[in-house]
């Protein structure tokens, strides 16, 4: 089993001890919450608890850690973990600057450690259909795709939540679903070459908005729009169009809301359109266990490290962009 601890235990980290409280591949062996109001929750769960990640890589056996504390701790903690010879899975995003980004794969490369990454969007059945099909021309040309991630779980926090601050959560609903899009986006294309991005506050009045809408273009010619909203009632949709077909796959739930369903449908013309029905299953937990895998069987963690750093800088040109009312270029 891999020895593991939890840092975080706020509404994300919640989700993944759930997930492993039982699992046959994790032992949960401490959560670090600095939090005294969420102690005793932790002391029912039977955890060991503790108010800093030094004290608890000083006092642990650790094979494992998973990050699911605020966004701009990412970097430093990456940092601790990997530099201890520890694997490290961390939540979305990766950073919030490029260079951090880079710096945290390449400390993870050096020290020979897993690094995880908390995009559970690929692994959803419907999504890795819809990739295969793209990887075999199925589609024909592609031309663009339009991808939404919109709810209002988080819509009940109040200006003291980091979520809400452009500090910690820059460009609206980025940091919280449209990174997830992104990530499918270059999964699917490639390389991302020009960001045009806007946000607004529309309902929230949450300093970083509440509205995300990006349109992007490929290195290849593709182009596609993100929508992630902060305070809308779910919704999930993914539609790629080409030139034999188009697909879509639109997602009843939530990935941490079991029992849904999610719909394909594949258009050939006007009277040809054709849906399938996948049952829902748990992405969270695929994505966990694919790097449990890569710890304990040495398979091939399935993000490349081009792939997690080119994210970074898409979301770092999305940020400049909604700043600055400019189209931004990658180079």
């Amino acid at each position: 089993m891999i020895n593991t601890l939890i840092v975080g235990y706020g509404w994300w980290g919640k989700h993944i001890f759930k997930r492993l409280q039982s699992h046959e591949k994790f032992k949960v062996c401490g959560i670090v919450e600095p939090s005294a109001a969420l102690h005793d929750e932790i002391k029912m769960m039977r955890v060991e608890i503790f108010t800093s990640l030094d004290s608890a890589l000083k006092s642990v056996n650790l094979d494992a850690v998973i990050l699911t504390s605020p966004n701009i701790l990412h970097d430093q903690q990456i940092l601790q973990v990997a530099q201890h010879g520890i694997h490290v899975f961390c939540e979305k995003p990766l950073s919030l600057e490029s260079t951090n980004a880079k710096k945290s794969i390449e400390i993870c490369r050096e020290n020979k450690v897993i690094l995880g990454i908390g995009h559970e969007r690929r692994f959803e059945p419907a999504v890795q259909v819809l990739k295969a099909m793209i990887d075999k021309e199925e589609l024909g040309v592609i031309s663009h795709a339009e991808l939404a991630f919109s709810h209002n779980k988080l819509a009940h926090l109040t200006s003291e939540s980091w979520r809400t601050t452009k500090k910690h959560a820059p460009a609206a609903g980025m940091t919280q679903m449209g990174i997830h899009l992104t990530d499918m986006l270059i999964h699917f294309f490639g390389k991302v070459r020009l960001v045009n991005a806007f946000t607004a506050d529309r309902s929230l009045g949450w300093e970083t908005g509440d509205t995300t809408s990006v349109h992007l273009q490929f290195e290849s010619g593709i182009t596609a729009t993100v929508q992630a909203l902060l305070n809308t009632p779910h919704f999930i949709r993914t539609h790629v169009f080409g030139s034999r077909k188009w697909v879509e796959v639109v997602n009843s739930t939530h990935p941490d809301t079991p029992g849904g369903k999610t719909m394909m449908r594949e258009g050939f013309s006007d009277d040809d359109v054709r849906m399938r029905e996948f049952e829902w299953s748990d992405s969270v937990l695929a994505n966990l266990e694919a790097f449990a895998d890569a710890i304990l069987l040495r398979r091939s963690y399935p993000f490349s490290d081009f792939e997690m750093q080119h994210n970074i800088d898409v979301l770092s040109a999305i940020v400049k962009s909604s700043e600055t009312n400019q189209v931004i270029t990658l180079e």
